[in-house]
Formats: C-alpha cells, sequence, structure tokens
C-alpha cells in the first residue's frame, strides 16, 4: 500500500474484499489459539499482553504499508475508498471509547435515560445524510475550515473554523486517550498515568506516516475487531441466560428478571428501575441531549472528512448509509449489554457476603471504578454500598459473568481499537485543519509537499502528546468529555456549514459571527457551571450546552446576513451547483473548477 502506480492501487482496492476476509479469519484464528492457551495454564497476564500488543502490531503496520508523500493520499486517501469501506471506516471512526466503553454503562446506570445517546448519535447520521455529506464531497475541499474558507471568501471564517474544530476535536481526543489509559491499565498491570502514553504510541503509530489513507484501511481492520469484541461476550450471556444467542430480541426477559429482583431482594432496596423514564433526568433536559448530540454529530469535522474520501457525490450518500448500518449493529446491542450485565450484577455480586466478593472487584477496585463501601457493617453487599463506574461495565462484563479471560481480553482489545481509531480520526482532523488551513493558507501558501507534510506529522505529534497529559489528569467520565464536543462542535460550526450550503444569502459576516457568538454562548454555559458555580440556566444540564449556543449561532447568522451586502452571484451561482445532483467536483485543492 505504499505510493504505487494506479494500476496496483487498483489491483489493492479490488481485493479489498479478499484482504480483510483473510484478515477476519486470521484474527479469529488468534483468539482460538489465545484460548486453547489459557486453557493450558498461560497466565491472564501475558494473555492480556498478547491482545494489547499483537493487535496494536498489526494497526502499525497497517499504516506503514500505508504511508504516503501525497498531499492528496494524506489528506483524503486518494479519494478512491469504495463505499462500503468508506461506510466501516466511518463506524469505526465513530465508534469511539464512549461508544464501546461508555455507551452501555451509561444504559446500565441510567437505564431507559441513558437511550437520549442512542437516539442522538444515530439520527445525527440522518442529517449528514441529507444536509451535508454529498455537498461537501462535491465541494471538494480538504477540510472543514477549508470549505468555509472558500465559501465565505476569506481566512476569517477559515480560521473561526479552526478554532471550534480544535476546541470540539481536542475534548473529544482527551476522552479517547482517556479510554486507552484505562483499558491499557487494566490490562497491562501498569498506572493509568503511564497507560495513557503507551495508548498514545498506539495512536501515533496507525496515522503519522500515511494521514487519511493509512487511517482508513487500519480503521476497517479496527471495525473488524470492535464489532466482534462488542458482540461475542453479550451473545454467550444471551445464550447463558436465555438460550436463545440473540441478546438483541431476548434482553427483554433480562430486563423482566431485574425489575422482579429489585422488587424481591432486600439487599436491592433503592435500586431505581430500569425501564422508568425520566429517574435521572427530566424532558426538557433528555431531549434537549438529543438535540445537541444529533446536530453534533452532523458538525464533526473528524466525522464529515471522512465523506471526502470517496470517489463520488453518490459514493458519499452511500457511504453515509453504509455507516448508519455499521454503527447500528453496535448501538442496537447497547441496551442489550447494559441489561444482561446488570442481571449478573443484581443477581450475583448485590447481596453477597462482602468478604468473599468475585476476584473481578478487588481488581476494578484497584483501577478506582468499583467502590466498596459497607456503611451498615453487616458484611453483606447492599445496593447502595456498591459503585461501579459507567466505564467499567463492558470491559468487566466477561469477568462479571464468569466467561473465559480470553473473552474479557478480546474485549479490551475491541474498546482498544474503538478508542484508538476514533482518536486518530480526530488527531488528523486537528494536524491537518493547523497545517493545511492555517500553516498552507494563512502562513506559507508556497510550501511544497514535502514540507507540507512534514508539519503536519510534527504537528500531530505534537497535539497527541497534549492530549495524552491532559488525559492522564482524570478530567471527567469519558461520555460527559464527548457530550461537551458535540455541544461545541454544533454551536460553532452546524450553522455556518449548513446555512452555507442551503441559504445562497448567507455572508460571510453573518458566518463568522455566527460562529463566534454560538461558540461563545455554549462555552461560557459549559465552563461557567462545570467549574465556576455558575446556576444552570432553565435547569439545562452543561453536558446540553448546545442549546443556547446553537440557536444563538443561527440567529446571529441570519440577522447579520441580512444586514450585510449579499454574497456575489458568481458564489451565489457557485452554491446553486453544489446542490444540483449531478455534475463533478466544483474545487480541487481549494480552488473553483470553471466549467
Amino acid at each position: 500500500m505504499s505510493d504505487s502506480p494506479k494500476a496496483q492501487s487498483g489491483d489493492f482496492l479490488s481485493n479489498l474484499g479478499r484482504i480483510y476476509g483473510w484478515y477476519t479469519g486470521g484474527f479469529a484464528a488468534f483468539v482460538l489459539v489465545l484460548a486453547v492457551l489459557e486453557q493450558v495454564g498461560v497466565p491472564n497476564r501475558i494473555i492480556g499482553y498478547l491482545f494489547v500488543f499483537l493487535t496494536i502490531g498489526v494497526y502499525a503496520l497497517i499504516g506503514y504499508l500505508s504511508r504516503t508523500a501525497q498531499v492528496s493520499e494524506y489528506y483524503v486517501a486518494g479519494r478512491r475508498v469504495p463505499a462500503l469501506y468508506n461506510g466501516m471506516a466511518t463506524g469505526s471512526d465513530w465508534m469511539s471509547a464512549a461508544s464501546f466503553i461508555g455507551m452501555a454503562g451509561t444504559l446500565y446506570i441510567q437505564g431507559y435515560d441513558g437511550l437520549a445517546f442512542v437516539l442522538g448519535w444515530t439520527g445525527g447520521y440522518v442529517l449528514v445524510a441529507i444536509l451535508l455529506a454529498p455537498y461537501l464531497r462535491k465541494f471538494g475541499a480538504y477540510t472543514v475550515p477549508d470549505f468555509l474558507g472558500a465559501r465565505y471568501g476569506g481566512n476569517l471564517a477559515r480560521l473561526a473554523g479552526v478554532i471550534v474544530l480544535m476546541s470540539a476535536s481536542f475534548t473529544y481526543v482527551v476522552a479517547q486517550i482517556f479510554g486507552t489509559g484505562i483499558i491499557a491499565s487494566r490490562f497491562l498491570g501498569i498506572s493509568f498515568e503511564l497507560a495513557v502514553f503507551v495508548g498514545l504510541a498506539g495512536i501515533l503509530v496507525c496515522s503519522m506516516l500515511g494521514g487519511m489513507r493509512a487511517v482508513t484501511w487500519t480503521q476497517v481492520a479496527q471495525y473488524i475487531i470492535l464489532i466482534i469484541a462488542y458482540l461475542l461476550p453479550v451473545v454467550l450471556l444471551s445464550a447463558k441466560v436465555t438460550g436463545v444467542p440473540v441478546p438483541q430480541l431476548m434482553y427483554g426477559q433480562a430486563l423482566e428478571q431485574i425489575e422482579m429482583l429489585r422488587q424481591t431482594k432486600e439487599a436491592l432496596a433503592g435500586a431505581p428501575s430500569h425501564i422508568t423514564p425520566f429517574i435521572n433526568s427530566d424532558p426538557i433536559n433528555f431531549f434537549g441531549l438529543i438535540f445537541c448530540l444529533m446536530l453534533g454529530t452532523a458538525s464533526l469535522p473528524h466525522i464529515l472528512m471522512r465523506y471526502f474520501t470517496t470517489p463520488s457525490v453518490r459514493d458519499a450518500r452511500q457511504s453515509v448509509a453504509w455507516s448508519l448500518f455499521f454503527i447500528f449493529l453496535l448501538y442496537f446491542t447497547a441496551p442489550a449489554y447494559a441489561a444482561f450485565a446488570k442481571l449478573e450484577v443484581f443477581t450475583n455480586v448485590i447481596g453477597a457476603p462482602i468478604a468473599s466478593l468475585p476476584e473481578w472487584v478487588s481488581i476494578w477496585s484497584n483501577i478506582g471504578l468499583v467502590r466498596i463501601n459497607d456503611a451498615n457493617a453487616d458484611g453483606i453487599l447492599q445496593f447502595r454500598e456498591f459503585i461501579i463506574n459507567a466505564d467499567a461495565i463492558v470491559l468487566a462484563t466477561p469477568e462479571i459473568a464468569g466467561l473465559p479471560y480470553v473473552i474479557a481480553g478480546l474485549v479490551a482489545a475491541g474498546g482498544l481499537a474503538a478508542a484508538l481509531s476514533t482518536a486518530d480520526g480526530l488527531l488528523l482532523a486537528i494536524a491537518n485543519a493547523l497545517s493545511h488551513d492555517i500553516y498552507y493558507r494563512m502562513i506559507d501558501p508556497q510550501a511544497n509537499s514535502k514540507r507540507r507534510l512534514v508539519v503536519a506529522r510534527v504537528l500531530l505529534i505534537v497535539v497527541a502528546i497534549v492530549a495524552a497529559w491532559v488525559a492522564s489528569t482524570r478530567p471527567a467520565g469519558i461520555l460527559a468529555m464527548v457530550a461537551w464536543a458535540f455541544s461545541i462542535a454544533a454551536s460553532g460550526l452546524f450553522p455556518a456549514l449548513v446555512m452555507g450550503v442551503w441559504w445562497k444569502r448567507t455572508t460571510s459576516a453573518g458566518a463568522v459571527a455566527g460562529m463566534v457568538v454560538g461558540y461563545g454562548v455554549c462555552l461560557f454555559y459549559l465552563v461557567g457551571t462545570q467549574y465556576y458555580g455558575m446556576p444552570l440556566w432553565f435547569g439545562i444540564r452543561n453536558i446540553s450546552c448546545g442549546l443556547f449556543g446553537i440557536p444563538a449561532a443561527f440567529l446571529t447568522t441570519f440577522v447579520v446576513s441580512l444586514m450585510t451586502p449579499a454574497p456575489s452571484q458568481a458564489m451565489q451561482d457557485f452554491i446553486d451547483s453544489i446542490r444540483t445532483p449531478r455534475g463533478g467536483v466544483r474545487m480541487v485543492a481549494g480552488e473553483k473548477v470553471l466549467d
């Protein structure tokens, strides 16, 4: 996959099914070998090391083979990624530590109210397909700020876009490195602070040499591992509990048993219902979070960038559909994962003597994700005396259910794949924005390809190291950090992107003012309520701070655009051409294509 003639590249693309088929078979064989090693007495720690390091080694090999010195390959994978595989790569890019590690854990703790994350994140892809992805692909830019700079005619909009992109993506990537730290700490037996930098090394080897080309083919490989790792434990649990290995259809039985235990088991006194809505939230916060997550999904630069890599506008649209399918496989399973995990805890952990709790409790307690407090000193674990962090549920479920350790190692490999794939995409979005939009477009427009790629790689390393350091301070839970990123992106980018495509009258001044106001309002509310004790407005939690930033941005963009001169007729005609289903790409490397 290193730089080669087009014929060789075409051979690789035409054999993708065979290549990844062999890869999947090889991974299955690898898991079976480790299962055999476990049965013959190989220590669990060795199996954990093999899972983590061999999978990272495979990703590193793909990254090395995909190295490139071509700008278009580095930024947009040469725009040759087929829709199916781009959908799979997008699914992997999307299936972050928040989805893989945090989603089922949030549903475990919040029950019905946790469905806001499922609804918001999946619904956002409908907006991506309808409002943005095909049109941005037809525009032909390299990055989201590239579109803003060209559409609004200047570097001010580009700079504003970069600032919002940096804020949202950096918050998001810290959460991913945080996730790799949890996994590496548990399965490699090292401190969390060291583990985040071990995870960082895995992230960099996937993306540094090959940019988007390396990240694309690595993400396809990572999706295969993460979806197998996510589905297998809950399939085994479903078969164990119900006799039917289809958890998505059978977890209703688990919910019935949870409710029965909650009402009859004395140790579960005080446990909230798993199926009653609005226990942990209220309607305005529930639907407000869905709204912010939907619009944030349609604004995240590292996701929108993926649709710049397809061969055509039609492929971009098809790619969104494939993305939604591959994401659906995990999200449709997350509620079942939460239900079966909670049933195991309620049945075998709550009400058990504290002195004889299973080994996994002490292991996860040492990491800081499980806490036991025998408040009444009776030696029996009560519901209120057992606290488990949402980020531990998926990773600990194989051990909670007494499954073989090889399954726990497989889940760790899947969680690592999810965190690495998203972190790669995020770091690439940040580095590309800095190197292409700031350095090349604004500082040194004469820079040659070699210098541009060197700058991109150096910036990638610098941003990654800073993000790892921030993650090592344990700033917040994974899901909270991710949700903040969505509100920031939606407030700062969504109005400018959507109005830039769908309202020709949107002016540069209007777009910039909207980005500044939306981003400013969102950040003010988030920082004020999170760190300075500012009271909540109308009871809206800061996880949904976009509820204030998004309307402010739309209104400001609309009003200022009406108060300033309309864009030129040439630009308005150009926007019309982007919305026309037929026709070729309208820009190449940031320059308009003349008919």
